[in-house]
C-alpha cells in the first residue's frame, strides 16, 4: 500500500509523533494505520523503559484547592530538563494528576500511580507514554494532601519550583499566606521545638560538642556552650522560633499568639531537592577520547 503524505498527517494527528517516526511505522505496517498505532505504542513504552532510570531533578510543583477550601493537594513532578517543565504537554500532564489525587484522596502514594484517568490510563502509565512522546525520564515524584476541617489551608507557590500548604486554626486569609511565604524563604523542618527528632538533636549536640572541644576550655564551659548551640540551632529550625521574614523583630510564634491563631501542620516541596544530581565535566571527557583513540 502506498504511504501517502494524507497517511502520515492523519497518524501525526492522533499520535503527536514525529513525520519520519510515523511513517516508518506506516512503511513496516504496509499502511495499516491501526497497526501502525500500536506498533508505536509497543516501541515507545519499550524505549520509555530504558529512560525511568535517568536522574530527573528538574520539575514542577502543582497544587489544587477544593471549591471549599477545606482540602488541597501538592504534587512534585519531574522532568530531566528545564525545557521540557515549560512544554503543554508536561504542564497538563501535572495539572491533571494534581486533580485526580484532589478529587481521588489516594491513602499513599503508590494509590496514586494506580490510579485511572479519564482516558482509562494509570498516572503511570500515563507518565511512560509521555517518557515515549517527549524522549526524557518524566515521574511523580511525591504527592501529600491535607483536610482541615475546623480552620483554613494557607497556600504558596513561588513560581513553579517551590509550593507550601500550611493548615491553620484561627487567623485571616492574609496571615496565612505571610506564613505560608515564610515557610517557603526560610525552610523549617517542624513546627516547633517538641517535633525534632532526639535522634536529630543528639547527631547535631555530637558536632557541636566536637567543635567546642577543640576550645581547650574546661569540660562545665564546654556543656554550657553547646547546650547555647544547640538552642540556637532549635530556633532556626523549627516555625515558631524563627523570626518572622516580614518582621524579624517578632519570632512568628508571637505573631501567631497576637492573632490567636495555630499553625497544624505544614509541607514544603522544592524541585528536586533531595535528588543527587550528575554533573559532567565535558573537557575531561573529550580528553580521556583523546587519550583513548
Amino acid at each position: 500500500m502506498a504511504i501517502t503524505a494524507a497517511l502520515v498527517k492523519e497518524l501525526r494527528e492522533r499520535t503527536s509523533s514525529g513525520m519520519m517516526e510515523c511513517k516508518k511505522a506506516l512503511v513496516e505496517t504496509n499502511g495499516d494505520i491501526e497497526a501502525a498505532i500500536e506498533l508505536m505504542r509497543k516501541t515507545g513504552m519499550a524505549k520509555a523503559d530504558t529512560k525511568t532510570s535517568r536522574t530527573a531533578a528538574e520539575g514542577t510543583i502543582e497544587i489544587k484547592v477544593s471549591e471549599d477550601s477545606k482540602r488541597a493537594v501538592m504534587v512534585e513532578i519531574n522532568c530531566e530538563t528545564d525545557f521540557v517543565t515549560k512544554g503543554e504537554d508536561f504542564q497538563n500532564f501535572a495539572s491533571t494528576v494534581a486533580e485526580v489525587a484532589l478529587s481521588k484522596n489516594p491513602a499513599d502514594f503508590d494509590e496514586l500511580q494506580q490510579m485511572t484517568l479519564d482516558d482509562g490510563d494509570t498516572v503511570l502509565d500515563t507518565s511512560k507514554k509521555l517518557i515515549a512522546k517527549i524522549g526524557e525520564n518524566i515521574n511523580v515524584r511525591r504527592s501529600i494532601n491535607f483536610a482541615n476541617e475546623a480552620g483554613q489551608i494557607a497556600i504558596y507557590l513561588h513560581g513553579s519550583r517551590i509550593g507550601v500548604l500550611v493548615a491553620m486554626t484561627g487567623g485571616t486569609e492574609e496571615l496565612g499566606k505571610d506564613i505560608a511565604m515564610h515557610i517557603a524563604a526560610s525552610k523549617p523542618i517542624c513546627i516547633s521545638e517538641d517535633n525534632v527528632s532526639p535522634e536529630l538533636i543528639a547527631k547535631e549536640k555530637e558536632i557541636f560538642s566536637a567543635q567546642a572541644a577543640e576550645s581547650g576550655k574546661p569540660p562545665e564551659i564546654i556543656e554550657k556552650m553547646v547546650n547555647g548551640r544547640i538552642n540556637k540551632y532549635l530556633k532556626e529550625v523549627t516555625l515558631l522560633g524563627q523570626p518572622f521574614v516580614k518582621d524579624p523583630d517578632k519570632t512568628v510564634a508571637q505573631l501567631l499568639n497576637e492573632a490567636g491563631c495555630t499553625v497544624n501542620q505544614f509541607a514544603r516541596f522544592e524541585v528536586g531537592e533531595g535528588i543527587e544530581k550528575k554533573t559532567e565535566n565535558f573537557a575531561d571527557e573529550v580528553m580521556s577520547q583523546v587519550k583513548g583513540s
